[in-house]
């Protein structure tokens, strides 16, 4: 029997699945007792869907295969919703339910789709693509030499990850570099710890950084607390720059440390009843006697953001720099047949004050739509618009993110330090420094002239062109990155990390708060006195 003989077949087994399909949605329009005429409008759709289905089948100029008809389907169905609800094959679905366990193999880089480019969202700390020198907003065009443009985020992951130790080229397209640049990048065993820096700084204040909310945070942060409060710290940074999210248990947890037992963080709103609910805390905990200031920026988003937003709303915490992603939609995972999945969009979050966290503008630009520059203004006015007040009475914005109480702007790199970055200038040269130095240097190394000038001798052996007018505008950012790296390779990357926060405007902007104001109350009128001048630091 030929190929084509299957046909008759083929469509008989189709017309008796839309029958039953047929019968079912009758079946839940009797149940449901729908006089909208809503199931009805479904029930002509389907026939519809059926009779395309079936032409297909019969006049394709080549044979159609059935499983990918019915995937594009399903894939074309889903794109009339927002972008993060998704289907997954059987393999993307075992990926993707198991990539929440703290520990896989790959590069280190948080990514999504923004319109047809895989886009860097943030790299992980302390992973070889943080160590290349990826950053956010860079778009992958290709992986291998392969074009990714276009692909889902997925099938953009499975390029990426490989076995440990194995190499994979990413080109990169970077606002502002005219060129493609290539990062050949060994991947590693990719351990994802959500407070990877935890330190007392030299005037007494406390920082602690969460990189995301993963499976341990609570417990991590709960050690990092006890750890910097024995040590007798006069107030705390918490920097959720850049962390995507990630579990809400956790968020609700952590956010416990710093508001008490039974109090309100965070809601679900939906159209289906079991996607409302609430969320309280649980434990008991002792009140904080020191000033809080939570840094935040446009990459901190979901779990960040009910961190962020729930201090802010239980008065518990100054949140300072950038308004953040707004990234306050609930996703939900069901299983399918054939070990198949589908993540839904069932509920947005709300806040104690009532804000809700979700931008809308977000869903449309994550699908590649343009958004105009009116449309941008009006959503900035909108937020304004929408006055909030936390449990003490002061004034907080909604209509998407987290407002900061104070913003802060970041100092941005030139070209020539992001050159710099990109092709590990910093990296390779502390390697060949520490030879040189018997891997032995003072914890308080700092970098002389002569290292200096040296250090601008190999990067021209690198083919890195830059100009006296380059080396002026980078140099404090040249012997800061230098520093940070020398002293990494011995004392460890924490000790790296602290260097680097030299460089870092939103930091020291904040830290600066501490030294005028000695309570939160004070920080508050401070940023309250602030608002009202209409001033931005």
């Amino acid at each position: 029997m030929t190929k084509h003989d299957n046909r008759p077949l083929v469509l008989i087994l189709i017309i008796a699945l839309w029958l039953l399909g047929g019968v079912f949605v009758f079946t839940s329009a009797k149940a449901y007792a729908a006089n909208d005429g809503s199931q009805s409008d479904l029930y002509q759709n389907l026939q519809l869907f059926n009779e395309v289905l079936i032409k297909l089948k019969q006049n394709y100029v080549n044979e159609p295969s059935d499983e990918e008809l019915i995937k594009a389907a399903i894939n074309g169905m889903l794109g009339a919703t927002d972008p993060h609800t998704s289907f997954f094959d059987a393999e993307e679905f075992t990926d993707f339910t198991t990539s929440t366990k703290g520990e896989f193999g790959g590069l280190g880089i948080q990514i999504d789709k923004k319109g047809d480019y895989i886009t860097v969202v943030s790299p992980i700390e302390g992973t070889p693509a943080y160590r290349m020198g990826l950053t956010a907003g860079d778009r992958i065009v290709k992986v291998d030499g392969i074009s990714v443009v276009g692909v889902s985020t997925d099938e953009a992951i499975k390029k990426m990850r490989g076995p440990v130790g194995t190499k994979v080229t990413l080109t990169i397209s970077r606002p502002g570099v005219t060129d493609l640049l290539d990062f050949i990048i060994i991947r590693d065993v990719i351990k994802i710890k959500s407070v990877p820096y935890a330190f007392k700084l030299d005037n007494g204040v406390g920082y602690i950084r969460i990189s995301q909310f993963s499976e341990n945070t609570d417990r991590e942060l709960i050690a990092a607390l006890d750890t910097l409060e024995s040590s007798g710290i006069r107030g705390l940074i918490i920097d959720l720059r850049f962390n995507p999210g990630g579990l809400l248990d956790q968020a609700i947890d952590t956010v416990n440390e710093f508001i008490g037992p039974n109090k309100l963080v965070v809601e679900t709103k939906g159209r289906i009843q079991n996607s409302n609910r609430q969320y309280f805390t649980r434990f008991n905990r002792k009140a904080k006697e020191y000033p809080i200031v939570v840094l935040v920026n446009e990459a901190s988003a979901s779990a960040a953001e009910i961190f962020a937003g729930s201090l802010q709303d239980w008065d518990a915490g100054l949140i300072v720099g950038k308004p953040t992603f707004g990234k306050g939609s609930v996703q939900q995972l069901f299983p399918l047949s054939n070990g198949n999945g589908i993540k839904i969009t069932t509920s947005y979050y709300y806040i104690k004050s009532g804000r809700c966290i979700h931008k809308e503008i977000n869903d449309k630009l994550l699908k590649g739509k343009e958004v105009t520059a009116e449309e941008k203004e009006q959503i900035d006015k909108k937020v304004k618009d929408h006055v909030y007040y936390t449990v003490n009475g002061r004034q907080v914005f909604g209509g998407g993110g987290i407002t900061p109480d104070i913003e802060f702007n970041p100092d941005f790199l030139t070209n020539f330090g992001m050159e710099l970055r990109r092709k590990n200038t910093f990296f390779n040269f502390a390697i060949d420094y520490m030879v040189k130095h018997n891997h032995s240097v003072n914890r308080s190394f700092t970098v002389d002239n002569g290292t200096f000038e040296q250090f601008l001798d190999y990067a021209r052996t690198q083919e890195i062109k830059f100009t006296q007018s380059d080396i002026d505008s980078t140099a404090s950012f040249i012997r800061t990155s230098l520093a940070s790296e020398i002293v990494g390779k011995q004392y460890g990357e924490q000790e790296a990390y602290r260097i680097t926060l030299k460089l870092d405007a939103q930091f020291q902007k904040a830290l600066e708060l501490f030294d005028k104001n000695r309570t939160l109350d004070q920080m508050f009128n401070y940023a309250n006195q602030a608002a009202k001048k209409g001033s931005k630091e």
